[in-house]
């Protein structure tokens, strides 16, 4: 069901937004498992897949330095922990997406996180996350499409070239003897 799973990744970005917030306010009492029951509890009867959910959270939750680690090379100009908190958020949900969910069409990841980042983000937002995760999707495909290189054969060298042509010698005629 896509509205289920679409109101999961908005109860998995609550959860991981909260996270972020309190750990950053050096809350010792703070557990993820706590606040994600909390948050689906709100929304019970309008939830199938909780499994869905719960694995988000602990999977974004675990990886968290890996989807950064790739995120920060396509957009250089920005660190990762200068993006807006949101913004990352959305970027580490869709990227792992992207990466682990194989039920999910990848322009399906990308477009449920450019709805997050329009329901949640900065007016731009929407913008940014489509291009990181356009760019990851692109370079995901090219990754899969290199047919593999041949490990058991070598190329046989190329033959070295000669020196260069030999000149020609131009041989001159004896001079005719003039007659006297």
């Amino acid at each position: 069901m896509a509205s289920n799973r679409h109101l999961g990744r908005i109860i998995a970005l609550q959860t991981l937004y909260e996270q972020e917030l309190r750990i950053d306010a050096n809350d010792t009492n703070f557990d993820v498992d706590a606040v994600l029951a909390r948050n689906i509890e709100r929304y019970k009867d309008m939830l199938d897949d909780i499994t869905f959910i719960k694995e988000l959270v602990s999977g974004v939750d675990a990886q968290a330095e890996k989807l950064d680690a790739q995120l920060q090379p396509v957009a250089p100009e920005w660190p990762i922990d200068q993006i807006a908190r949101m913004d990352r958020l959305v970027l580490r949900i869709g990227l792992y997406e992207l990466e682990n969910d194989n039920d999910v069409p990848p322009k399906v990841v990308i477009n449920e996180a450019v709805e997050l980042a329009k329901a949640f983000g900065g007016d731009n937002s929407s913008k940014f996350i489509n291009g990181v995760l356009g760019t990851l999707l692109r370079e995901q495909t090219a990754k899969k499409a290199k047919p593999a290189k041949p490990t058991a054969k070598k190329a046989a060298p190329k033959p070295k070239k000669t020196a260069s042509k030999p000149k020609k010698t131009v041989t001159k005629k004896p001079a005719k003897k003039a007659k006297s």
